[in-house]
């Protein structure tokens, strides 16, 4: 997912002549002098250098398009077949929401409408957005000012939901501000960060860092540290996860032509899911352009992602509750029912009977009714 995600975590506050003359015509071609053998024949306007240099420009595009035109096709057809009965929630979803419920815009009669709206569903885990973090990793307590009535008031009235705090901030990765996890007391900071918020009350930390480059050594240390605080406090470690390689190495293709290479290689999207207790994959910003396509990218996704998800890790697969149309991510494509289809699909044909497996939907106050509806009928019915 693109750094823009970052702009998307707080919500709104309330939201040629006739012809010739004979003596001008060409003559026949058989009383025409024949060219000399490293000279254009008339008319022709090329010379030798310029039509090889067009050949080697069709080859050229044939060879950047036919790879591409070929992986579309294998995700239209990754879209066909019937998901596989059962494939429905397990009660392990989860709901990304906005600042707006921890800095004081929110009412004990938001939380029941909210309630009202997750009972019945597959949510377990609340995301809630209490961050940005500093570019050194410190965090303000006034960031979260509210989270211990927001939390007593989820428990209240949705027992059993967890409420974990959603904390981002835009890495240094591709550009000279952001945090530098390759410095040890910016990671250190956001140890202490969370420590800070699981004496708050939140029952976990779920970290979206971007962009985070595949094979990121600085944040898989960063989780190892976070691993131990979390577990000696009982809490849980949840992350945002980038997509993975749709083909092999592709991440290393776009870094090299665009220069941010979007994807994580499967391998290290593993040792990212080895080190936290949920993994959630941000599988939308997908630039597809067609929701049979889209829906079978996430497809692909889902069975990528649980190829190399360990059993004792919750694997999620992200929810597309927003509307937005922009390059790489078109509206009328990447929809919550072909997102659905995607996950059910994925999971029918790589893991059907697993259980640690949910979704997550992104985000509270950009969702519509429809949105709503897509995710009971499709996904959280009995």
């Amino acid at each position: 997912m693109s750094t823009a995600r970052h702009d998307r975590e707080t919500e709104p506050d309330q939201e040629t002549p006739q012809g010739q003359a004979p003596e001008d015509r060409p003559a026949p071609a058989e009383d025409r002098p024949a060219p000399a053998a490293d000279q254009p024949a008339p008319g022709d306007g090329k010379s030798p250098g310029r039509r090889r240099l067009r050949r080697v420009l069709i080859a050229v595009l044939l060879a950047l398009t036919l790879p591409l035109l070929t992986a579309e096709t294998a995700l239209r057809l990754n879209y066909t077949s019937t998901p596989a009965p059962g494939t429905l929630t397990r009660h392990k979803d989860a709901l990304w929401l906005g600042h707006a419920w921890v800095d004081g815009r929110k009412t004990d009669a938001d939380v029941k409408a909210l309630a009202d709206r997750l009972r019945g569903t597959g949510i377990r885990d609340l995301y809630v957005h209490s961050g940005p973090l500093e570019h050194d990793g410190t965090l303000p307590k006034s960031a979260y000012k509210r989270a211990g009535w927001l939390i007593a008031a989820v428990h209240r009235e949705l027992p059993g939901v967890r409420v974990q705090a959603w904390l981002g901030d835009v890495l240094a990765s591709e550009g000279p501000y952001g945090l530098h996890l390759e410095r040890a007391a910016t990671r250190e900071a956001i140890v202490e960060s969370t420590r800070g918020i699981l004496a708050a009350g939140f029952e976990g930390a779920h970290f979206d860092l971007e962009p985070l480059h595949s094979g990121d050594r600085d944040y898989l240390s960063l989780l190892d540290d976070l691993r131990a605080l979390t577990r000696a406090h009982h809490a849980l470690l949840s992350v945002a996860a980038h997509q993975i390689d749709p083909l092999p190495g592709f991440h290393s293709f776009w870094g090299t032509t665009t220069g941010h290479p979007k994807w994580w290689s499967q391998a290290y999207f593993g040792q990212v899911a080895r080190r936290v207790d949920q993994i959630a994959v941000m599988s939308y910003d997908t630039m597809q352009p067609l929701q049979s396509l889209y829906g079978g990218y996430v497809a692909q996704q889902t069975s990528l992602a649980l190829e190399v998800t360990p059993r004792t890790t919750d694997l999620l697969m992200g929810l597309p509750f927003y509307h937005e149309n922009r390059f790489g991510h078109w509206a009328h494509a990447e929809t919550v029912p072909a997102a659905v289809r995607g996950v059910r699909l994925g999971l029918s044909r790589t893991d059907v009977g697993r259980t640690r497996f949910g979704v997550a939907l992104y985000v509270d106050f950009a969702a519509t009714e429809d949105d709503w509806t897509a995710y009971r009928n499709d996904w959280a019915r009995r």
